[in-house]
């Protein structure tokens, strides 16, 4: 899949607003702006440029997952030598792995479904991370 057509993937869920801001397309869940659930970045910039975005057609997903999602993808170290420019491989996001992040760049094949899979319970934890802060 290409990138356009992850947009539209994520756009087609449930109460999802998109902005641009720093070269990123972040993704949310109705108005709260506290925590994208995905990011989407296709060129390097002055804070991130550890994938060698800048490489054509190459954009990297960045999707908020739960921890136990994070630690069953995620097997080695979180940091030191991970390669962020390898393409169509699950690896702890540079910057944001503490958080649960996980990113790949450009998803292909056994891995696209796996990606929506992860962006689908991306979007359920930014839900639910709504409905509390609606409750409070």
């Amino acid at each position: 899949m290409k990138q356009v057509d992850f947009e539209a993937f994520i756009m087609g869920l449930p109460n999802v607003q998109r902005e641009e801001n720093f070269g990123y397309s972040l993704f949310f869940v109705g108005d709260d702006r506290s925590l994208p659930f995905v990011t989407i970045i296709d060129s390097d910039n002055d804070y991130d440029n550890v994938s060698n975005l800048n490489r054509k057609d190459v954009f990297r997903l960045n999707i908020g997952v739960s921890k136990e999602t994070f630690n069953n993808l995620i097997t080695g170290p979180l940091d030191g030598d991970i390669d962020y420019s390898v393409l169509n491989v699950f690896l702890p996001h540079p910057h944001y792995s503490r958080q649960h992040f996980v990113c790949i760049l450009n998803p292909d094949g056994e891995n696209v479904e796996k990606t929506k899979q992860l962006i689908v319970e991306a979007h359920s934890i930014a839900e639910e991370r709504l409905h509390r802060k609606d409750r409070s």
